[in-house]
């Protein structure tokens, strides 16, 4: 008798003398580590790009958790997270690749399809715990209480209740990491991302070429740009002066005047520099947000930079999606430590890196440098800014959260 890996449950082929039967426990491990009969169903994910990525990657280490498949979730293409009728849900892989999820999350987490159930154990809904009772430590028992005994038996676990986001965490920070590698936009939303770049590049080559970074035998095939995430909006600031009268930390919010100026003071930055504002769409018709920077500091939004056509027929998310990569992709990036969105681009190029063989900015020039311009750094500059990939959970990066370091 030969055991072999069963696709579809239990069962027997017979096959001349020879008797071939298909092992159910070997099953369970049939499919890149996780269990492919077994799954957890999310509600839809909410709030902002980097808050639904977050939310995202907490579901799948659930999953993980339980041994089960994550059923591929929804996302939200609009802003509102109050108005549930306005979500305009949008599937996963409208926005990232889902083989190509799999197959970079190989034997960590996976993702499944709905057509992938079958009617065989039934669903069972597990609603988390809120308020102030519901501690860490009593999520964490109910999802070992869940993980075996007769809740396991079942083919779903229906997770009801509040957004994942919203969930207590107990995975730390590289497993997070790991989960945000294996994300890849789709070719529509990346091309799209391209476009932007090369634009950005293009008007670079030209300003180079008439300076002396353009002098003979220097090469302009490559025109590095800076990208800032410009937190200055109105609802933004007063949300921020909230937030450190809270938190009693007096460096969270920055002006325009503050940004402007620790940027023109990056050590090494040189004398002539594109730098593209990742702002709001209510920003861009405010021309003062272009005013004021140190001389040879060249500052493109997306009007001025003719890409917001491109932008305006996506929906807010993909919107953010293509921004997110632009800012990713820029040779320096220059953000808050207090928005989710800078945070998680910085661990991403924390990551890149780390695979150079470097843990730490600190005395040294690195590829793809990252600044927190809300924390003054060395001559008046903002602060050098790595990830700390050893936190315990993601609360070091995540928003609301001070994750600053050379």
């Amino acid at each position: 008798a030969i055991f072999l890996h069963s696709f579809s449950g239990y069962g027997v082929i017979k096959s001349n003398n020879l008797r071939l039967i298909l092992s159910p426990s070997l099953h369970l491990e049939s499919h890149e580590g996780i269990r492919g009969d077994k799954f957890l169903e999310v509600p839809q994910i909410v709030w902002g790009l980097n808050n639904q990525k977050i939310a995202f990657a907490r579901a799948c280490l659930t999953a993980r958790m339980l041994n089960r498949t994550l059923l591929m979730p929804s996302l939200s293409a609009s802003l509102f997270y109050k108005e549930i009728d306005l979500l305009h849900p949008i599937s996963f892989d409208q926005v990232f690749q889902y083989e190509r999820f799999n197959s970079l999350c190989n034997r960590f987490v996976r993702l499944g399809r709905y057509s992938d159930l079958g009617n065989q154990t039934g669903k069972y809904d597990l609603r988390k715990g809120s308020g102030r009772k519901w501690t860490v430590e009593r999520d964490l028992e109910q999802l070992k209480q869940s993980s075996r005994g007769p809740i396991d038996k079942y083919q779903v676990i229906s997770m009801a209740g509040k957004n994942p986001f919203l969930w207590h965490d107990h995975w730390p920070v590289k497993d997070y990491a790991r989960v945000f590698e294996c994300l890849v936009l789709v070719d529509e939303i990346a091309k799209e991302a391209d476009k932007v770049v090369s634009k950005i590049r293009r008007i670079g080559r030209k300003l180079r070429s008439k300076t002396n970074f353009g002098a003979e035998g220097s090469s302009l095939s490559h025109a590095p740009y800076v990208a800032i995430h410009m937190r200055v909006e109105i609802d933004w600031m007063i949300h921020c002066k909230k937030l450190e009268q809270r938190s009693r930390i007096s460096q969270i919010c920055s002006s325009k005047q503050e940004i402007m100026e620790r940027v023109g003071n990056i050590v090494g930055l040189g004398s002539t520099a594109i730098v593209y504002l990742a702002v709001a769409d209510s920003l861009l018709n405010d021309s003062s947000i272009l005013d004021g920077w140190k001389r040879g500091l060249v500052p493109f939004e997306k009007k001025k930079l003719g890409v917001d056509g491109i932008y305006k027929k996506h929906s807010y998310l993909i919107q953010s999606a293509i921004d997110y990569e632009v800012c990713s992709r820029a040779d320096i990036f220059v953000g808050n430590s207090f928005s989710t969105f800078s945070s998680l681009i910085v661990l991403e190029r924390t990551q890149r890196v780390i695979r150079m063989g470097i843990t730490s900015s600190c005395g040294i020039d690195v590829r793809w440098p990252s600044y927190a311009y809300n924390i003054p750094g060395e001559s008046n500059g903002p602060q050098k800014w790595m990830t700390n990939m050893s936190d315990s959970n993601l609360k070091a990066i995540s928003y609301g959260s001070n994750a600053i370091s050379c």
